[in-house]
C-alpha cells in the first residue's frame, strides 16, 4: 500500500507536540539552529533524548558530525522564537540573544527548559535521521511557565 505523503502528515499532525529549538555550533563555532517537534526522552539511565533530523536541511553536517546539541523546549511567548528557526538562512541569529554551555553549543533564554547533549549515535530513518545524545546538563522554568504547543499544523496554547 502506498502512503499519500500529504495524508500521513495530516495524520501525524493529529498528535500533539511541544516546539524545540534544537542548537549546535558547525565547524567554525557558529551557532546553529532548527525548529524541531520530533523529539522524546529515550532512556532515564543514562539519560538521553533523540530528535529527528530532516537530511536535506543545510545544517545537517553540523548536527551529524558536531560536539554537542541543545534542545531549547518553547514556552508559550516564545512562537517568535519558534517561527524564526524554522526558516532557512545563516540570518536567524542576526540580533538574537543567546547565551551558551560551557561546550560552546546556544542556549535559548527563557525556554520552558534547556537541556545540553553530547552526541550520542545517529540512525538512519527514511529520508531523515534519529539523533540521539546522552544529557550533559539541563535547566527548567518555574511550574507556571505554559508550553507552546503544535496540533495539526498550527500552534495552539494549553487553557488554565
Amino acid at each position: 500500500m502506498t502512503i499519500d505523503t500529504k495524508e500521513f502528515r495530516n495524520t501525524v499532525g493529529c498528535f500533539a507536540t511541544g516546539i524545540t529549538v534544537i542548537t549546535t555550533v558547525d565547524v567554525d563555532g557558529l551557532p546553529i539552529g532548527l525548529t524541531a517537534n520530533s523529539f522524546t526522552s529515550v532512556s532515564l539511565d543514562p539519560p538521553m533524548v533523540l530528535f529527528c533530523l530532516d537530511r536535506k536541511v543545510a545544517s545537517f553536517e553540523s548536527f551529524a558530525v558536531g560536539k554537542g546539541f541543545a534542545v531549547n523546549i518553547l514556552s508559550s511567548n516564545q512562537v517568535d522564537v519558534s517561527n524564526r528557526f524554522a526558516q532557512s538562512g545563516p540570518d536567524k541569529w542576526e540580533g538574537f540573544d543567546y547565551d551558551t554551555w560551557d561546550s560552546g553549543v546556544p542556549i535559548i533564554p527563557d525556554c520552558l527548559a534547556n537541556i545540553e547533549c553530547r552526541g550520542h549515535s545517529i540512525l538512519d530513518a527514511g529520508d531523515h535521521v534519529i539523533v540521539i545524545g546522552e544529557v550533559n546538563n539541563l535547566a527548567s522554568a518555574s511550574e507556571d511557565v505554559k508550553p507552546i504547543l503544535y496540533y495539526r499544523g498550527g500552534y495552539k496554547e494549553i487553557l488554565p
